[in-house]
């Protein structure tokens, strides 16, 4: 075991000398994360400010012929009535120009259409090439309430009054939702879904520059032989170089959680806003520790999986050749907690990356069963066994350690 430590403390003092190992371990976790959930949350409040802010300019044709609903557009926050066109073929060049938004051709038989309780069919053109635009549904909730008014108005002059046999014939029969998941749950399997990812990429990339430098690095300056020849075995080598990857994987995993936490418990009254910030905030510290422990097997199978290639390549270049294509294996089966119809179950536990995203995304909802857990991480961890072994057998082949 000292062989081991003596070996570990070695290899990390010179990782640790390396700025793109520290930028990668310590420096993105810490910030990257922040950063995003700042982003994010900023955008999301400048976006609700805007839409409560913006005015939509809109143009009507032969308005006159519905008196109530150019009433009701004036009435309505957000909307400016532009006079001036009378023709609706004026609207396409108009909205081009940005002069409207929304142009309304209320039809010439509007009047005869009403007595006789006909269905009024109103033109509404807009640019519907903008997806940020939110000009239909607005216009939707005016014509929602004009609706209501015609309705009323026809059952009035068909002598069917109050509201409740009214709705009765509208709409004999209704469902009534009612959601048993909560705001949590609800919002936790979007979001669920996305930190694991994000988790995952960070464990990867933090074992990515150690992982090289200790193995393919070594080669290139010619300190390896003389590691080999150190009376030490070289099972004790591949265990302490493993330890130092799989300390700088972790690393960057717990530096981003723990980023987020103390983000998240400074930001707490702003996120609450939001549906997202009270799932974040409804998170306890043993939903953060769980979090960090089922990234501990994966984290080891990376190391392991790194450090095999690493001292299978040549060279440095060689090595960052490899590990490229390499993050897919890794992101591919993170990204499977994204789709939708993939859900935790027995059979997803025994399966590597995925079932760790899995469990994340369930602690996030609130609706992790600890029994599976402990299946994910023991399931996971025999994984990381079976890696750290190839890499010990793997070390004690010449022709892989001296590669011509």
């Amino acid at each position: 075991m000292h062989s081991i430590l003596t070996i570990y403390l070695k290899e990390m003092k010179e990782v640790l000398r390396d700025r793109k190992t520290l930028i990668f371990m310590i420096i993105l976790p810490t910030l990257i994360m922040p950063v995003l959930f700042q982003v994010m949350f900023s955008f999301m409040e400048k976006q609700e400010k805007k839409a409560q802010a913006e005015k939509i300019p809109i143009a009507l044709v032969r308005g006159e012929l519905t008196p109530e609903l150019v009433e009701l557009f004036k009435n309505q926050d957000g909307f400016e009535l532009v006079d001036g066109f009378t023709d609706e073929s004026e609207f396409k060049a108009a909205i081009k120009e940005d002069k409207i938004k929304l142009g309304l051709a209320i039809p010439a038989e509007t009047a005869e259409i009403l007595e006789y309780g006909s269905q009024l069919e109103v033109s509404v053109y807009y640019n519907n090439a903008s997806l940020t635009s939110k000009v239909i549904p607005r216009t939707q909730v005016v014509f929602d309430q004009y609706n209501e008014q015609l309705r009323k108005a026809r059952f009035t002059a068909l002598g069917v009054g109050g509201a409740s046999k009214q709705n009765g014939i509208m709409e004999p029969s209704i469902i009534k939702k009612i959601g048993i998941a909560d705001d949590r749950e609800r919002w936790g399997e979007g979001f669920g879904g996305l930190l694991p990812y994000l988790l995952i990429i960070f464990c990867f990339v933090g074992a990515l520059y150690p992982a090289i430098d200790i193995g393919a690095g070594e080669k290139e300056r010619g300190t390896l032989e003389t590691l080999l020849l150190t009376p030490v075995p070289r099972s004790y080598l591949v265990l302490g170089k493993f330890l130092v990857i799989f300390t700088t994987s972790m690393t960057a995993a717990l530096l981003t959680v723990t980023s987020m936490g103390v983000w998240i418990a400074i930001k707490a009254e702003t996120m609450l806003k939001f549906a997202l910030g009270e799932v974040l905030s409804a998170m306890s510290f043993v939903d953060y520790a769980l979090m960090a422990l089922t990234l501990v097997p994966l984290a080891m199978v990376i190391a392991c999986v790194m450090l095999s290639i690493s001292i299978y390549a040549k060279n440095f270049k060689e090595a960052q050749s490899y590990a490229a294509p390499l993050q897919f294996v890794f992101i591919i089966p993170a990204f499977l907690a994204f789709l939708p119809g993939v859900e935790l179950t027995w059979g997803w536990a025994m399966m590597p990356v995925t079932n760790t995203s899995l469990a994340i995304k369930e602690l996030v909802k609130g609706t992790i069963d600890y029994r599976m857990l402990a299946v994910i991480f023991g399931s996971t961890l025999v994984f990381a066994m079976a890696a750290l072994g190839f890499c010990v057998k793997w070390f004690h082949r010449e022709d892989v350690l001296f590669r011509d």
